[in-house]
């Protein structure tokens, strides 16, 4: 059983991806022999038909839907155990499951929007993708019984697609019910399920796990009642509809195509093709996608302006709601473009053509014809500046938005059109300040997924060229007709056009240079960081001044992110350094940068006030650990909680240690004792110099800061380098190192009398630096990676002392402040800390050699 059991395990995703490939595979090529007859001006007349009551009933299920969505939140947040308002469990429900099912990949699109908005609620990172879990797990058993239990129900009716006997169908369908039931009972018995040796999953309650099961019922019900109501009569039962729904919904989630365009309308099409006119079923699928997509996803924007037209009173989450816009405005901006191209290719009315003719000039249609298109291609590509809130994005979008709407009435009297961009740019007019990246629009570098949706959808402009026209017979003369009804050749015209641009943009993304590579920095650069460096409140900042890190600046040159490149992973140490206002945006641009050298960015040890910076990049969080910092007001060696210091101490002084404190330009005197302390601190632990996040034994570094010293009857015996800048916020020591036959007593002593020392100065806090993996959360709940760290926190002491640096910090009565990991999802998190490891030791050779 074991051995099934690893088998399936190593397998599963493979034969997964393989099972919806060959499907995949078998609905298109189902397809081909129907879609062969398919007429546009039947699909146009068969969405006109659609009757008003029945279109008011699809609006009503889909409200029906979203609601019963919004209960996924509420179970979920139950299921971690916080409390939030139910308004705003509902309001961020909504816009992640608008933003999820219109771009797909629910689970990410969404995770970011509730990551966003249950920060600003007060919600724990930790909590948060909890809840993201959770909702995955609950979309995937709501299908799960849903499908299983339409196919009990209506098999019969699938025969007809799946040649399978219907027994068989409901034997399977019976069997995966009777498994559903069975967790529902272990749920009952028992809180956790152990899976192996290390991994422990938390079970929700049972009765929550009913409550999920039905409230997944009514919303995929729903759902499909939606489109239900917009397809054609048929004799098909509305059970044996739903199973038809489960497989396609199923096929279109698992096949990651954003929304599952093109998949879940293959699956409907094959499944009802013989059963009613080819137009009459697409028109359907298409209106459907308009009332439950683009209808919530409208509505969500629209909840969002209110948010922004009250930024001034809003709440917290109100706020962090309206910083959502870009993310919308560039779904959008892409669908706008999607509308223009196609529109580009289709004919327009009689009535609309007659009028042209009467009232505006034909070279003035044959412009706005060719102009509509080209600026449908610039909006595909300018939806990225959107998203990545580029202020040329924004001005671009605005104008050709803007532009397409006047050009719309002379290109074919499409008011629909006009107004839609004129709404549109409305949108972009309103959220104009949340489009604040300074940044070049050409100098982007996109994604293969992003050229891979803009191909598409130029497939889909050519095939509806060839659908829209397949009556007229090709000719070379096509090509230099013009007139009032020559739709066919302004189609190819702008087909042509449209392509010959599109190809040119791909080869100059393909060959242009990527950038400048990761460097190290000159001397110019790196005073011009120090004098950033003077200026923060963060004792960390100083660490840019090692010199082995590289340096990106702001185009301000008030703010830098320093960073070091191992491997595929582009490392940021900590937040950005300097100007507040400058930080998002160069998050943004170092993504950019590791992107278009094909690396992946990681950003280590942030902070928790810094979050939404990396989530809006698109990045996810992993805690790492917790920092100590003492606040040096409330220090003092009194009371009995500080007798061990006080003694420490004490017992130094009887030792004849005594602590100097020398500024930078008096280290220079004393290189040489410092250096015999460190080579003999290297070889007695018998390790190398670390890099990277700790400072190395370096003259010219160190002669930048001040350093401690410690002697013993005139003798060196330990220092440590300070890190200090001229706010004088906070102090940290950095490397500290000692003789080997230096007092027990000597470090405490030196920290004790460095802490008395700039308590005294009016300094606030004394910084101790991380523990790793501390502070992880000790529940049965918490993510796998948090068990995980604290595994290793709690058994890891072959590879580190996770425990020992925890306790000799924790003797000082320090405050701890979480830090992370913000990284791309999958295996990255893994990748990244291997090549961090390597960054600090110097290659993996110093980490295998410590």
């Amino acid at each position: 059983m074991a051995r099934i059991r690893q088998f399936g395990v190593q397998w599963r995703t493979p034969l997964l991806m393989l099972t919806v490939a060959v499907v995949g595979i078998g609905v298109l090529g189902g397809l081909r022999h129907l879609v062969d007859s398919l007429d546009y001006d039947a699909l146009t007349r068969a969405m006109a038909a659609t009757p008003y009551n029945r279109l008011a009933a699809a609006i009503l299920a889909t409200a029906i839907s979203y609601l019963a969505l919004t209960g996924y939140d509420l179970s979920a947040l139950r299921y971690v155990g916080v409390t939030v308002r139910p308004a705003t469990a509902m309001l961020t429900a909504f816009i992640a499951y608008a933003v999820g099912n219109s771009v797909g990949l629910g689970v990410m699109t969404g995770g970011a929007v509730r990551m966003r908005l249950y920060t600003a609620a007060g919600l724990e990172t930790s909590q948060i993708f909890r809840v993201i879990g959770f909702n995955a797990g609950a979309f995937g058993l709501g299908v799960t019984v849903f499908g299983a239990a339409g196919m009990l129900w209506g098999a019969h009716s699938v025969t007809a697609l799946l040649p399978v006997p219907a027994v068989l169908l409901q034997t399977g369908a019976a069997v995966t019910l009777l498994a559903i039931a069975g967790f529902i009972g272990l749920c009952a018995r028992q809180s956790a399920l152990r899976i192996g040796r290390w991994t422990t999953l938390s079970l929700p309650p049972a009765g929550l796990v009913l409550q999920q099961v039905v409230i997944s019922v009514i919303d995929l019900a729903a759902c499909a009642a939606a489109l239900w109501f917009l397809m054609p009569q048929t004799d098909v039962s509305f059970a044996g509809f739903l199973v038809y729904f489960a497989i396609a919904i199923s096929l279109g989630v698992l096949s990651h195509v954003p929304g599952g365009l093109g998949v879940f309308e293959g699956v409907m099409l094959l499944a009802y093709g013989s059963l009613a006119p080819m137009e009459a079923i697409l028109g359907a699928l298409i209106l459907f996608r308009g009332v439950y997509f683009l209808l919530p996803l409208a509505l969500a924007t629209l909840l969002l302006v209110d948010h922004e037209l009250h930024r001034a009173t809003d709440t917290p989450v109100g706020r962090a709601a309206a910083h959502l816009s870009p993310v919308l405005l560039a779904i959008f901006a892409f669908m706008a473009g999607v509308w223009l191209l196609l529109s580009g290719v289709t004919p327009t009315t009689a009535a609309a053509q007659d009028l042209l003719a009467l009232r505006v000039p034909l070279a003035v249609v044959e412009a706005a014809h060719l102009i509509g298109s080209l600026v449908g291609l610039a909006l595909l590509f300018i939806a990225r500046g959107l998203l990545h809130r580029l202020d040329a994005a924004w001005w671009a979008a605005l104008v050709l938005t803007v532009v397409a709407a006047v050009l719309a009435l002379p290109k074919g009297v499409a008011w629909v059109e006009a107004l839609g961009l004129a709404g549109l740019g409305g949108l972009l007019w309103v959220f104009r300040a949340e489009f604040n990246r300074r940044s070049s629009l050409l100098g982007q570098s996109f994604e293969t997924e992003w050229l891979i949706a803009v191909a598409l959808v130029l497939g889909a402009m050519i095939w509806l060229l060839f659908l829209a026209y397949r009556d007229i017979d090709y000719a070379h003369a096509l090509w230099w007709q013009f007139a009032f009804d020559a739709h066919v050749s302004r189609s190819l015209r702008a087909v042509t056009v449209v392509i010959l641009v599109a190809a040119a943009l791909g080869l100059w993304q393909l060959f242009r240079p990527a950038g400048a590579a990761a460097e190290v920095p000159v001397a110019q650069a790196l005073d011009q960081a120090a004098a950033i460096v003077r200026g923060q409140d963060s004792a960390e900042a100083c660490l840019a001044l090692m010199g082995d890190k590289s340096l990106l600046f702001s185009v301000s040159g008030t703010a830098f992110i320093m960073y070091g490149q191992n491997g595929r992973s582009w490392v940021a140490l900590s937040d950005p350094v300097g100007d507040p206002a400058e930080g998002p945006n160069l998050v943004w641009r170092f993504v950019e940068l590791a992107g278009a050298h094909g690396g992946r960015a990681v950003f280590y040890q942030v902070t928790p006030a810094t979050l939404p910076w990396y989530l809006d990049a698109g990045l996810r969080v992993f805690k790492l650990g917790e920092a100590a910092h003492v606040p040096l007001a409330e220090f003092s060696l009194k009371g009995p909680q500080r007798a061990p210091l006080r003694h420490a101490d004490n017992r130094a002084q009887r030792e004849g240690l005594v602590l100097e404190i020398l500024a930078p330009e008096e280290v220079h005197a004393v290189l040489g004792e410092i250096q015999a302390i460190s080579d003999a601190w290297l070889a007695n632990q018998n390790t190398r110099e670390k890099s990277f996040s700790l400072g190395a034994f370096d003259p010219a570094y160190l002669q930048r800061l001040p350093l401690a010293l410690v002697r013993q009857g005139g003798r060196a015996v330990a220092f440590a380098n300070l890190l200090l800048t001229e706010t004088r916020q906070e102090v940290r020591i950095d490397l500290m190192r000692y003789l080997p036959d230096a007092p027990p007593s000597t470090m405490d002593f030196m920290l004790i009398r460095l802490m008395l020392h700039y308590q005294a100065e009016g300094v606030a806090r004394f910084g101790l630096g991380m523990a790793p993996l501390a502070g992880m959360a000790q529940h049965d709940r918490a993510p796998t990676w948090q068990q995980m760290g604290r595994l290793f926190f709690e058994h890891g002491e072959r590879f580190y002392n996770f425990q020992g640096v925890r306790r000799f910090k924790e003797k000082f009565d320090p405050v701890w402040e979480p830090r992370y990991l913000a990284a791309p999802g999958g295996l990255a998190p893994l990748m990244a800390l291997a090549d961090i490891a390597a960054l600090i030791s110097g290659g993996l050779r110093g980490v295998v050699a410590k």
